[in-house]
């Protein structure tokens, strides 16, 4: 039987841990009541010294009879008596406990009492604050859903009678502080509308929270009919939305005034499934709050209750029953606001975003989690059995052939090298992130919340390693199969196609649209991809520049990507002739391409996350990652002209940048070298308990962040060892990535912790302003 410790360990929500009950310390406290009622027992033997007597058993018996007819007449109600105190204004409602009853051991219970009495206010006053958020933001989405409904039906009025009105559009002078807010819409009449019907829209809208500019005065038009703006905010997620939002920007900056008045563009339907897609949003991430809110409630009830009989048990006395009556009574438990909210939720949803449909309601608000396969795992062992053996008979074979020693053929380490090692490091990457979610989960830190995955699609850390043995088995596979055919007399034309087709069939599997090989995974991928290559003209999120933080790692891989793409679109394969992509003037120029491009779309994703939310943090962010392209190009061209004068511009450069990378990854990225912290030179919420992990993992990323010593030295080796050498240096910085992710996202979390952020926060459409807007 699995003890209610790890029980609640495993249940609690991670975000709202420290809201919780400390079990843990009311444990510790119940011991030590045990262990003092045996330290007296123990002082009573040694001090009764008489020896034995024939009248022993009658003394025992006698006392556990008047223990019992103590306890029968002792009600329980006198044991302990606890009282409510109203605090502050009269919302905090305080409970304190005195011991109605003296107690052998009474410093230690009374020590019990107010720790219990302690946990009991906190989670009575965090559940009332955050029934409060919830209750107070459904109140907002049910205007912003009204509202949605009104322009509904007016648009669809306006769709049966042309003439009957127009929704247009009208930038506001605050466009700049909207966060790229799309437009604010403007509602004005025209044509055959009469005033009466217009008067009635405007009061159905401000009923439901739509302040209108002037509203009280309703200013007129120059036809003298009266005219009106409301904003809606639909966010620049896309490039269209992000270059419209500029340049309106940008015309009133010019102009100095919004746009003159004028019939604009309408908005249309599309805006209006924008707006309802984000309320939709906004209901899903509500009923999800109400639900972890009523699980943090029944999970405290189970805590106080064990923790009470536990009490009992420990001190021969039945107090729990009367302390649990006040539990019962306080506000966490007795309060039904949360489950009335939770069902007017899912009947709004039912009936406004699943045409009366429950069952199809439910897929939205309550997601099934992805249950975990054996399948998977025994596949995923049969998959490394397979790698292990068939990468064993790769390398005999390779030894007979002589492939990596001094004077074999430069042709294989030029053009097969490159594609196989493009999948090894990949592979290489996918298992550091097998590795990450695995001890996400073992940490309970929620990255599928940081990432913003849906649970019923998100990818486990066993799925990641099947893709991972997945590849590496079918690169190993056909790399076993080139050298066979290689050894058979083949011709090197048609044998050396055999990692083209390997790495065209991995694209083709990329984007299969067909419902096979995790298709929401490889479609998300995609998506961040496009994100990243389009910056800064989408939205950044959390896991778009996470993402490009790990193509900062890869910049070996996108460069073998190059080189490949090269030899087989130039039909270098069929000629046999490497020299041609590696001399050309086109390939060594893309090579500075390549390498600033990762560093180049993570600093735009820096500039849009400051012209969002107005941080500098983000400039100076942006600052390491034009520092590390600067460094990159020096290297370059170091490799390439090797005098003195590059040598010094590449130490000081790449100095420069490691130092700038290295504070950044400690200080603001892990959260760690705190002077005054309570675990030295750290920070002072840990989730690992051993805190020489920390410091070991912070020895480690210096030493793999100064890597790049390697290109200045020069060493005199062949080209088969200096592939070698290039491919284990991208191996170690693989690595290094993987390791640093883990304590990236575990510093997220713990900000989440400390916030309580468990919910997302999803903007909404409709923004009141003020009539000086």
């Amino acid at each position: 039987m699995v003890k209610f410790s790890k029980e609640l360990e495993a249940q609690l929500i991670p975000e709202w841990k420290d809201a919780f009950v400390n079990y843990w310390q009311l444990k510790k406290q119940v011991k030590k009541i045990k262990l003092s009622r045996k330290n007296k027992q123990t002082q009573d033997i040694i001090n009764h010294d008489l020896g034995l007597s024939i009248f022993d058993p009658i003394r025992f018996l006698a006392r556990k009879f008047s223990h019992r007819l103590i306890n029968q007449s002792t009600t329980t109600d006198n044991i302990i008596q606890v009282k409510s105190k109203v605090m502050g204004d009269g919302d905090e409602e305080v409970y304190e406990t005195e011991l109605a009853q003296l107690f052998s051991e009474e410093d230690e219970i009374r020590v019990f009492f107010e720790s219990l009495d302690d946990e009991l206010n906190k989670v009575n006053q965090f559940y009332k604050t955050k029934e409060s958020e919830f209750l107070e933001r459904g109140e907002i989405l049910n205007k912003q859903l009204q509202i949605l409904v009104d322009l509904k039906k007016i648009l669809s009025d306006r769709r049966r009678k042309p003439n009957s009105g127009i929704l247009s559009r009208s930038w506001s002078s605050s466009a700049r502080n909207s966060d790229f807010s799309e437009g604010s819409g403007a509602l004005s009449d025209s044509g055959s509308e009469t005033p009466t019907q217009t008067d009635d829209v405007i009061a159905a809208l401000e009923r439901n929270g739509v302040n209108f500019i002037n509203a009280a005065t309703r200013s007129k038009t120059k036809k003298g009919k009266p005219k009106m703006a409301m904003r809606i905010d639909i966010p620049a997620e896309t490039p269209t939305r992000t270059i419209t939002a500029v340049t309106s920007m940008l015309w009133e900056d010019l102009v100095n005034n919004p746009k003159k008045e004028g019939p604009g563009d309408f908005i249309n339907r599309k805006k209006i499934q924008c707006a309802e897609k984000m309320i939709r949003g906004a209901f899903v991430e509500l009923y999800k709050g109400l639900g972890l809110l009523k699980t943090y409630s029944s999970l405290n009830m189970v805590a106080f209750t064990k923790i009470l009989k536990k009490f009992d048990k420990v001190s021969n006395q039945k107090a729990s029953a009367s302390y649990l009556q006040v539990v019962k009574r306080s506000h966490f438990i007795s309060s039904d606001k949360v489950v009335r909210l939770m069902d007017e939720v899912e009947s709004i949803f039912t009936k406004h975003f699943a045409t009366n449909d429950r069952k199809k309601a439910m897929k939205f608000l309550r997601p099934q989690q992805q249950k975990d396969s054996h399948m998977v795992t025994f596949f995923v062992g049969l998959f490394t059995g397979c790698f292990v053996s068939l990468f064993s008979v790769y390398a005999i074979l390779a030894h007979l052939a002589g492939l990596f020693s001094a004077n074999s053929e430069v042709a294989y380490m030029e053009t097969v090298y490159p594609v196989f090692s493009v999948f090894a490091l990949l592979c290489l990457h996918l298992f550091m992130y097998g590795c990450n979610l695995f001890m996400w989960k073992s940490t309970r830190i929620n990255c599928n919340f940081i990432f913003e995955f849906s649970p019923s699609t998100a990818l486990k850390y066993r799925d990641a390693f099947l893709i991972c043995t997945t590849f590496m088995t079918a690169v190993v596979g056909a790399m076993v199969v080139h050298l066979l055919l290689r050894a058979s007399g083949f011709l090197p034309s048609q044998v050396d196609a055999i990692p083209g087709v390997l790495l065209l069939f991995s694209i083709c599997l990329l984007i299969c649209p067909f419902d096979i090989f995790y298709r929401p995974t490889r479609y998300c991928f995609l998506r961040i991809l496009r994100n990243i290559i389009c910056s800064p003209f989408y939205k950044v999120l959390m896991v778009d520049f996470f993402m490009a933080d790990q193509l900062t790692s890869q910049i070996p891989l996108l460069r073998h990507l190059e080189s490949t793409a090269c030899y087989f679109m130039a039909g270098s394969f069929k000629t046999h002739r490497y020299e041609t992509c590696k001399k050309g003037r086109l390939y060594r120029e893309l090579a500075y391409v390549i390498s600033f491009l990762p560093y180049y779309w993570r600093a735009m994703q820096c500039a849009r996350r400051w012209f969002d939310e107005g941080d500098v943090t983000h400039l100076a962010n942006m600052g390491k990652y034009v520092s590390a392209m600067v460094a990159a190009g020096a290297r370059i061209t170091y490799t390439r002209e090797g005098n003195h004068l590059w040598f010094g511009i590449v130490i000081v450069t790449s100095v420069v940048a490691t130092l700038y990378q290295l504070y950044w990854d400690f200080v603001k990225d892990w959260g760690l070298l705190h002077r005054n912290s309570r675990n030295p030179w750290l920070r002072d919420d840990l989730i690992l308990k051993n805190k020489s992990i920390y410091y070991i993992s912070i020895a480690i990323n210096v030493v793999l962040r100064v890597a790049w010593v390697q290109t200045v030295m020069r060493f005199h080796i062949n080209n088969v060892e200096w592939r070698m050498l290039d491919f284990f240096m991208a191996s170690l910085e693989v690595i290094r990535r993987g390791h640093w992710n883990f304590y990236r996202l575990e510093n997220e979390h713990l900000s989440n912790v400390g916030n309580f952020r468990a919910v997302k926060a999803v903007p909404l459409p409709f923004r009141e302003l003020d009539s000086d807007d």
